[in-house]
């Protein structure tokens, strides 16, 4: 196993790839286990890998060329693949002396131990989550504000049961996958070992603004879901009275039927 990873380097270059929903990693074969949670392993000539289960990798000190091949060897262990997945990278700069945090678009690190790494790749994993997230839940908002205008200006909203089902089943689906999944707002469990590294940890949350993101996002969602639950109600509650009306209708003609029969008969 290599001991002294990055040794000799003053800065790193950090790649973090969301390549799909999940990562089925139990058959997935590695050469050096660095940690358990989350598996990190060597890669390339001199670099290593974290991957979370979330389906997010994120490379550390790989070359192009490394990571297109360690990224083709991961393929076949992803579940339900992005067709555009969602990328982020950072600079890693060697800094002995002095606070750690982001200055100037870099990471300045005291050292390159294992543990700071796994805890940059923590936050660039989560961070390329919500961006994802953020881009789908934009979309989702901009396609409900059209229903929301008509169902102010005319009183309806001209969308199936079935869209307006699909637009709550993805909001749930992005609530479960950021709350159980990547759990956006926890710390990692790495800070329970090293609690040395927890200041560390709150700068890069707050330089990454993930509370406020996943505030935001959540806010997003709950708009979007209350606009597409208030108009599915709607849509239900119209055809409702349309049916009222059809067997209303109905009674109707079977009163007149049965008025024009009796006439018939005298």
């Amino acid at each position: 196993m290599r001991q002294n990873l990055f040794a000799n380097h003053q800065t790193i270059q950090v790649h973090a790839i969301y390549l799909g929903q999940r990562l089925e990693l139990k058959n997935f074969t590695y050469t050096n286990k660095l940690k358990n949670f989350p598996l990190t392993i060597t890669a390339g000539q001199a670099g290593c890998t974290v991957l979370f289960r979330y389906g997010v990798v994120v490379m550390v000190g790989l070359t192009s060329m490394e990571q297109a091949a360690l990224i083709e060897d991961i393929k076949a262990f992803v579940l339900e693949p992005f067709e555009a997945p969602e990328t982020e990278m950072a600079e890693l700069v060697r800094r002995e002396s002095g606070k750690e945090g982001v200055e100037n678009s870099s990471i300045y690190l005291q050292d390159f131990s294992i543990e700071r790494l796994v805890l940059v790749a923590d936050i660039l994993a989560k961070s390329v989550v919500l961006a994802h997230y953020e881009q789908n839940v934009a979309k989702s908002f901009d396609d409900i504000e059209p229903l929301a205008t008509s169902l102010k200006e005319r009183g309806h909203g001209y969308q199936s049961a079935r869209e307006l089902l699909k637009y709550i089943g993805d909001i749930l689906f992005i609530q479960g996958k950021m709350v159980g999944r990547v759990e956006v707002t926890e710390k990692p469990e790495l800070l329970w070992e090293h609690p040395e590294l927890e200041r560390l940890y709150l700068r890069l949350e707050d330089e990454f603004e993930l509370t406020e993101r996943h505030l935001a996002l959540e806010r997003k969602l709950e708009l979007t879901s209350r606009t597409a639950g208030t108009l599915l109600d709607l849509l239900q509650t119209n055809r409702s009275l349309r049916v009222e009306w059809y067997i209303v209708i109905l009674i109707v003609v079977d009163i007149l039927l049965t008025l024009y029969d009796k006439f018939l008969s005298k």
